[in-house]
């Protein structure tokens, strides 16, 4: 579930800076128009992938809805979802190895 989350989250950061290198190419200098289209539309699918990977991750987590809401904000902004994605597992990881079972002893 966390490994999931964290994929997502730096495949969808590196579309996104990768969508926002084309929109200055297209907007700046009038080139590369139909790439930002299918960048955009890429990124957007991987969004939604994201938004259900990091929502299944927080209510498994039991965030409360301030914290989910930002950790869903923060695929749109820029680089933001890099430094989300690393605060969300320091979080996360302690509940995962609570919740690991005991070995058994023979």
């Amino acid at each position: 579930m966390l490994t999931r989350y964290r994929v997502m989250a730096y495949v969808t950061a590196v579309m996104l800076l990768v969508l926002c290198a084309c929109m200055v190419f297209k907007y700046g200098f009038g080139m590369g128009k139909d790439l930002t289209l299918v960048v955009a539309q890429v990124h957007g699918v991987l969004y939604i992938i994201y938004l259900v990977f990091a929502f299944d991750l927080g209510s498994k987590a039991r965030w409360p809805f301030a914290k989910l809401l930002w950790v869903l904000v923060s695929g749109t902004i820029p680089t933001a979802a890099f430094f989300v994605e690393r605060k969300v597992v320091r979080e996360v990881e302690p509940l995962l190895a609570d919740a690991a079972p005991e070995p058994v002893e023979a």
